[in-house]
């Protein structure tokens, strides 16, 4: 819309060269605009989730500008070298281009300098579509190691500074002094800045507090493992169905986990549950070591069970029950005033784990349902309408895998729910 109204009226003649024109400039504000708000996002910062609904909420908006940012800056590529292409080809002729000293005056102050740089600035955006574009594909590559993608990504606040100077250069000039400008001297500010951040390794230091592996518990029924970590101060407390990043090798690099237990100022200790979903986490049983250092960074996320309903129906699915787990606990001590149903589905169960997990329902006056998908079949949104009579009077809270929790989502809507009273947790960092 602003690149709309500071670019009318388009030229009287849209030749091929000026539509060209048009899509490079188009192309250019969407990719940098888009990166820049891609590098905001990555601060973590306390006051983007507000207005997301959530760390991560905020990481899926992250991942899809990251998709955007591709089509757009491959556009923008193609838009900038197919002229040159076509004429090495043979298919059209070299534009003409003016020179000063005919009949153009000399550019001086700002916009001369800008001018001055173009070339060297159409040599830096191509370097930097190159970067972007190896990095992007590398966080977007589930099969690439989460430890390569965590040692590479920081390196996108490189590829866009680059980006950032080759389009304070390549905008239009004129266009600077409209409110297109405006917003993107805005974006870029903020995106700089973030980028600074990134590279100086600021993000999230001050949330980051440390800590000793105090004991740790495995469910190999579950391919489960939990751990409890003895922080040494500092910890500003959370909200049960928050999470944190977790870091027990620094090689490794932060992990996100959700945490399992509710905060006790007095203990200081705080616990977090993982599973066995491939690469470092079928690793955590075998390295973690009592005693061991961790560093814990946090907490994020809005998964917090705060709404105005006096009844509530809680679904976790497989590992997505951690979150219950620390709020049930967490009513254990102080009891609430809503009317909980928690239905636990998952492939595979561990009888101990049941066992503990019953006894913190009961803890927290919650009344369970577990099915086991081979014994008991799978969940299905009839099934929680006969499980939970009054649940249109309920909210539903979810955290298991996307897809599942999006078809149990539909079926409930479709039935009468209210959009606003389903909640998913989008445990999805990459």
């Amino acid at each position: 819309m602003f690149w709309l109204a500071a670019t009318l009226p388009f030229p009287d003649t849209l030749s091929f060269i000026a539509i060209r024109n048009l899509l490079v400039q188009y192309t250019g504000v969407l990719t940098i605009g888009a990166m820049s708000v891609i590098m905001i996002l990555a601060t973590r910062a306390n006051w983007i989730e507000p207005w997301l609904n959530g760390l991560d909420k905020s990481y899926r908006l992250h991942k899809w500008l990251g998709i955007g940012v591709l089509v757009t800056v491959f556009a923008h590529w193609i838009a900038s070298g197919l002229p040159k292409w076509l004429v090495d080809w043979g298919m059209m002729e070299a534009p003409q281009r003016g020179t000063p000293g005919a009949g153009a005056p000399e550019l001086t102050g700002i916009e001369g300098f800008f001018r001055e740089y173009r070339g060297v600035m159409e040599f830096v955006g191509e370097k930097a579509f190159y970067l972007a574009v190896i990095l992007i594909a590398v966080a977007l590559i589930k099969r690439i190691r989460y430890k390569t993608f965590f040692s590479t990504h920081k390196f996108i606040a490189i590829a866009y500074l680059a980006g950032a100077a080759h389009a304070v250069t390549m905008l239009t000039f004129d266009h600077w002094a409209t409110p297109l400008g405006i917003v993107m001297a805005l974006l870029m500010l903020g995106g700089t800045y973030s980028a600074i951040l990134t590279l100086t390794r600021q993000i999230g230091r001050g949330h980051k507090v440390s800590g000793k592996v105090g004991s740790i518990q495995t469910y190999p029924e579950l391919r489960a493992t939990e751990v409890n970590i003895a922080l040494e101060g500092g910890w500003k407390g959370h909200d049960a169905g928050q999470f944190a990043f977790v870091t027990f090798d620094p090689k490794e690099g932060k992990h996100p986990f959700t945490i399992a237990s509710a905060w006790d100022v007095a203990t200081g200790q705080i616990t977090f549950i993982s599973k066995s979903l491939g690469d470092y986490t079928d690793l955590l049983p075998d390295t973690l070591k009592v005693g061991g250092m961790a560093t814990v960074e946090g907490p994020y996320g809005r998964f917090t069970f705060e709404d105005a309903n006096t009844r509530q129906i809680w679904i976790g699915g497989g590992i997505g029950i951690t979150p219950f787990i620390a709020k049930m606990k967490q009513l254990a001590t102080t009891p609430g005033t809503k009317t909980i149903d928690l239905i636990h589905t998952t492939k595979e169960h561990s009888a101990d784990a049941l066992k503990r997990l019953q006894a913190d329902a009961d803890a927290a006056g919650i009344t369970l349902h577990v099915l086991v998908d081979d014994r008991d079949g799978f969940l299905s949104g009839e099934r929680i309408r006969a499980m939970v009579p009054d649940w249109k009077a309920a909210s539903v809270w979810f955290c298991g895998p996307a897809g599942f929790g999006q078809a149990l989502r539909a079926d409930l809507a479709a039935n009468g729910l209210a959009a606003s009273d389903f909640h998913q947790e989008l445990f999805n960092m990459r």
